[in-house]
């Protein structure tokens, strides 16, 4: 039994251009389903997130999706989910999509996908939440975000111990051991420095 059990996947509502990104989720929810974890979702019935949910209720998974109104309005709900949840807004989304969830792993998507990612980065630099966040970097698809992050704390931008709560793995069982031994960062130690002036 793994010591997460609920996972949020924050990934694409589209499928992307190359037959690596679907095979990736199929691995990935190999590795979810065997250690008996249950999926939380965006709730919706397209691109890799209904790959994902597909896959996971086919073996006799539990999914759990989270889908704003207007998005469920717009007929791209997910129908057979174990649970769906309609909220008002976007950040009311994200709100019970960290709520429901022990950790996060993001897969290739859009701009959805990095809004996803940062906030629960944000909220774990802020102490706002403890839960490890993963990135399963398929086909190098990431390399050029982890990159830039690695720039941000060369440049004085970005603490160390803040870029390490990004955990990057290309293999899936791999992550999420990883993520299962996950040290939130002491926020009020790195504030206090920073207004004293010493960071």
């Amino acid at each position: 039994m793994s010591a997460l059990q609920t996972i949020c996947l924050f990934c694409g509502s589209a499928v992307g251009s190359s037959i690596v990104y679907r095979e990736a989720v199929l691995d990935l929810t190999s590795v979810l389903l065997k250690r008996g974890i249950t999926l939380v979702y965006g709730g919706a019935n397209i691109g890799l997130m209904k790959v994902a949910a597909d896959v996971m209720l086919g073996a006799g998974g539990t999914v759990i999706g989270v889908m704003p109104k207007s998005l469920a309005d717009r007929e791209v709900a997910h129908e057979r989910l174990t649970e769906m949840h309609i909220v008002p807004g976007m950040q009311e989304r994200k709100a019970l999509m960290a709520k429901l969830s022990d950790g996060f792993i993001t897969m290739p998507g859009g701009y959805g996908t990095f809004d996803e990612i940062f906030e629960m980065l944000s909220f774990n630099q802020l102490k706002l939440v403890q839960k490890p966040v993963g990135i399963l970097n398929v086909s190098g698809y990431f390399d050029s975000l982890l990159e830039q992050l690695d720039k941000a704390v060369n440049e004085g931008f970005l603490r160390p111990e803040h870029r390490d709560l990004l955990i990057s793995d290309t293999d899936p069982e791999r992550l999420i051991d990883r993520m299962e031994t996950f040290v939130p960062v002491e926020a009020e130690k790195w504030i206090d420095q920073l207004k004293a002036g010493k960071i």
